[in-house]
């Protein structure tokens, strides 16, 4: 049976947080020769390079990333252990690491984040925004421990991801008032030819919008195509076309930017998911933010709402 020897993972833990084995040696008061063969026999048990050596500089491995990931939470619970048998206050707040993609909207993002602020322990957030690609490479790398976005995590990512469906809604058009008081007579069909501001090509939204459009036989004038949401809202602002946002949030948007309602549709839907990785699966601000649904989180009763059971993106996928 293996056994972890964790004299040697703090020795490699000093090293990552201190940048190099002088400034380790220093705050452990030992020599340099010791901790580099500390940290030469966690490799050897490893069986991989935790850090890659440039000239007097080291630097983190993905192994070693990961290593150090874990090494956080295993030295951050001891520290917890020891307050909570000495009964000591430790006034440490639940840090919780979360990627946001560009095309949800921040006013519903938020929605989705507020129950952290709520739990009895203080919660420290630290929010990412990005492209879905890059902000699951970055939970496959545990750098994140949540992404929330308006699509499940692929099946072909290589980990254990689960994909927590918080619930859809339909779509509202809004545009500013000028364009509204126009296009809201006869709508949906007063939306051909009408100046647009969609989603990019490559998003699900626009996917979801163009099938739409083609069943109701409108095909409106796009002005800009456009990744980022809250961008695509201060254009609307200004006039430059209409928008669909999720109905969720429809009226937090007119109120905060000062637009109009065109109409609705539930025939064009959206989706909201929190991905998590298996191994954080059991986080207090994770289980808190994929346990609620999205009708709760707004404030009223969300017919679409789903069980909270999450879906594996990819149940063949490699082990961590």
């Amino acid at each position: 049976m293996e056994f972890l020897n964790y004299h040697h993972l703090r020795y490699f833990w000093a090293v990552a947080k201190e940048g190099g084995l002088r400034k380790a040696a220093d705050k452990l008061r030992v020599s340099q020769p010791t901790i580099s063969a500390q940290i030469a026999a966690l490799e050897a048990m490893l069986g991989e390079k935790l850090f890659r050596r440039g000239g007097r500089a080291l630097t983190l491995t993905e192994e070693g990333h990961r290593v150090l990931s874990y090494a956080e939470e295993i030295f951050s619970l001891g520290h917890e252990l020891l307050d909570a048998v000495k009964q000591r206050p430790t006034g440490r707040a639940l840090r919780i690491q979360i990627g946001v993609t560009d095309s949800l909207p921040k006013l519903l993002s938020y929605e989705i984040i507020k129950p952290i602020f709520s739990l009895a322990q203080s919660a420290h957030a630290n929010c990412r925004e990005g492209k879905a690609a890059d902000l699951l490479a970055q939970l496959a790398a545990y750098h994140l421990d949540l992404v929330l976005a308006d699509e499940p995590a692929p099946s072909s990512l290589n980990i254990k991801a689960f994909n927590h469906l918080l619930g859809e809604c339909g779509l509202t058009f809004c545009a500013a008032p000028k364009l509204a008081a126009r296009l809201k007579c006869k709508f949906p069909k007063s939306l051909n030819d009408a100046p647009a501001l969609l989603p990019a090509t490559n998003t699900v939204l626009r996917s979801s919008l163009e099938k739409w459009f083609m069943a109701e036989g409108i095909r409106p004038r796009v002005m800009v195509e456009c990744e980022d949401a809250a961008l695509m809202k201060t254009m609307a602002t200004d006039g430059l076309g209409f928008i669909a946002v999720p109905t969720l949030v429809s009226n937090e948007t007119v109120t905060r930017y000062g637009i109009r309602i065109l109409g609705r549709t539930e025939d064009c839907r959206q989706q909201f998911y929190a991905i998590s990785a298996e191994r954080k699966a059991s986080h207090p601000a994770v289980l808190a933010i994929t346990s609620c649904r999205l009708g709760c989180l707004c404030g009223s009763p969300s017919p679409t709402a789903r069980s909270p059971s999450p879906r594996m993106a990819s149940p063949n996928s490699a082990p961590h």
